[in-house]
């Protein structure tokens, strides 16, 4: 009898110390604080300084570009400013996103559009009789009948956000997500520039004007 328990004794002991192992696992694991969520990447002050510096290079490399260019109309120098500040916010992403590298690509794509548009000069269609446009006008809204409302506002943002018509729901919220937070950096970005150019101006333009009273005569 006493042989039986002493056999016996051991493996119980055994469990007990695996069930404390046990235990104590757990309580650790509940009592492990939770990871905190890392920042978006378009907040961190290092990703500020690249933007900002790459969006001074891009405004000085438009404003150095042939005068042409800038007479051609009035809204020519905004718009190349707000396509080079698009193009470095691209750069900046390093092209690990689908908008940065539908960004990078559309000068590239849009040139060859231009070049294919010359070489081929289609004659123009005929105007659409009016049973084309009845035609047409049903099978729109057949289709917009179909469509569920969360597929058309997911079209609706693929469109919005650069390269991203023809992504899977997941992506493309990632996708936004991301664009979203570097277009609010480009934001703080370029009204810091704004700010510091303002300031350049109105410093230089006290100092002219400060020199011009000096030396006209009492």
């Amino acid at each position: 009898m006493a042989s039986t328990s002493s056999s016996t004794t051991p493996a119980v002991e055994l469990e007990a110390v695996e069930e404390r192992g046990r235990k104590r696992k757990r309580a650790a694991g509940a009592a492990e604080p939770a990871a905190p969520s890392q920042p978006s990447k378009w907040r961190t002050r290092r990703e500020h300084e690249i933007y900002s510096s790459k969006l001074l290079e891009a405004i000085r490399l438009v404003r150095a570009g042939p005068s042409s260019a800038a007479a051609g109309s009035a809204a020519s120098a905004p718009t190349r400013s707000r396509a080079a500040a698009d193009r470095a916010l691209a750069v900046a992403a390093r092209g690990r996103t689908h908008w940065s590298r539908a960004i990078l690509a559309s000068r590239r794509r849009r040139r060859l559009q231009a070049a294919h548009r010359a070489r081929l000069r289609a004659p123009a269609s005929p105007p659409p009789t009016r049973h084309d446009a009845a035609a047409a006008a049903s099978a729109s809204a057949a289709k917009g009948t179909a469509t569920p409302p969360l597929a058309r506002k997911a079209k609706v943002l693929g469109r919005l956000v650069p390269g991203c018509r023809k992504l899977s729901f997941p992506t493309l919220l990632a996708e936004t997500t991301d664009y979203i937070a570097a277009l609010q950096m480009q934001v703080r970005a370029m009204t810091a520039l704004a700010e510091a150019l303002s300031a350049v101006s109105a410093t230089t333009s006290s100092s002219s004007s400060s020199g011009a009273g000096s030396s006209s005569p009492p």
